[in-house]
């Protein structure tokens, strides 16, 4: 079973499950930005992966594209005039059509979604002082003038160390796999544990295979109990090794009734998941149930099928590029205003950029009860609010 899920590729799996998009390392440190007209129509460039004849990237595209032109029907008092252009999942190609939206007028750059393509998008416009807000979730593709939109490992880590600590079960030991996502994700603890009253008191990793989770299984026990644990934090998503966890953990005297599971990644996708009964009474992060319903139901009502998981996010880039021409002023697009604090209200949840070109969300966190998911902690509708 491990070894068929671990074959699997495509987005999909990397987005909802919070793997890594690949890409490259980028500077940090918001640029100026360009000055716009808020009185007249912006132009507005989305850059989405569709064009090379790969069906799974095509429907990545459509979705981001009919996403991105709901938000534009929700807009009030603000007009954007936006430009679409196809990258094809390709760097290179991706730099080529920046550089074409920029002689189109383009104001602000949506997409691209891979971070390589990020990368590259933010290196083609920074001299032109032109923002990117890229559908990436790999913080190496941040960069001086590229702000990501996709969910971030840093948000979860920390929603889920603070709940665990305000529940009592703030010994935390990490179960990570060994490779780029794991490593990661494992950075990503260490620093939600610097700042949480939770405490990261063993880390054990094992190989991304069937055989590497099964020779682990000794040293995972072993640490877990002498460490005295209370929570152990899984890095591994439903495509991985997580279903062989569930399974296997229980069985070396792991058990759910005697430690709390917690995810890094979404255990609602695929449904399935749930049914694990290892998963039972399982903790995982997510944006804002009520209101991804409210996006599903109103995608599915004007396009006639579901939305991509990664669909909210064309969604939110032009509600945030909205809510900043409509705050007015011709530094509405500099990267001053996207970082503002009090962020945006997206159509899964508020969420807010970093200096850095990372993000903030308003993440929910949900226990698994007989194969459905229940919120036991609600998503905080602003940043005065918890979870951050």
């Amino acid at each position: 079973m491990f070894r068929k899920l671990i074959g699997r590729r495509g987005v999909v799996a990397g987005l909802v499950s919070a793997v890594l998009l690949a890409g490259c390392e980028g500077g940090i440190g918001p640029v100026a930005g360009i000055g716009v007209n808020t009185d007249r129509p912006v132009t507005v460039a989305l850059l989405v992966p569709g064009g090379s004849g790969d069906e799974g990237r095509d429907v990545l595209a459509t979705s981001l594209e009919n996403a991105a032109r709901l938000a534009i029907a929700d807009l009030q008092g603000v007009q954007i005039d936006l430009r679409v252009y196809q990258t094809a999942g390709d760097a290179g190609r991706a730099a080529s059509v920046a550089q074409q939206a920029l002689g189109d007028g383009a104001k602000i750059i949506l997409g691209p979604l891979f971070a390589d393509s990020a990368r590259a998008v933010g290196q083609a416009v920074a001299a032109s002082g032109v923002n990117v807000l890229s559908f990436s979730n790999n913080p190496s593709a941040a960069s001086r003038n590229v702000f990501l939109l996709g969910p971030m490992f840093d948000n979860t880590a920390t929603r889920l160390m603070d709940f665990a600590a305000s529940q009592g079960k703030g010994r935390v030991m990490l179960v990570a796999e060994q490779n780029q996502a794991g490593d990661v994700a494992t950075s990503a603890v260490q620093r939600a544990a610097s700042r949480s009253s939770a405490e990261l008191v063993a880390l054990e990793s094992y190989p991304f295979s069937q055989q590497g989770v099964v020779q682990a299984l000794p040293n995972i026990a072993s640490k877990a109990r002498s460490s005295n644990a209370q929570t152990l934090m899984f890095t591994a998503g439903s495509e991985g090794a997580l279903p062989l966890l569930a399974e296997l953990l229980p069985q070396n005297g792991l058990s759910p009734q005697s430690f709390q599971y917690a995810g890094l990644t979404r255990w609602d996708i695929p449904a399935s998941t749930m049914s694990l009964l290892g998963l039972q009474g399982g903790w995982f992060a997510l944006p804002d149930p009520g209101l991804t319903r409210q996006f599903d139901a109103r995608y599915m009502g004007s396009y006639g099928e579901a939305p991509h998981p990664v669909a909210s996010l064309g969604y939110d880039a032009v509600a945030a590029v909205g809510a900043l021409l409509r705050a007015g002023g011709s530094d509405a697009l500099t990267a001053q205003r996207i970082t503002q604090g009090s962020g945006f209200a997206g159509v899964t949840g508020v969420f807010r950029f970093r200096p850095d070109g990372t993000n903030e969300r308003g993440l929910a966190i949900a226990e698994i009860r007989d194969g459905q998911s229940v919120v036991i902690s609600p998503a905080p509708r602003s940043f005065g609010g918890g979870g951050f």
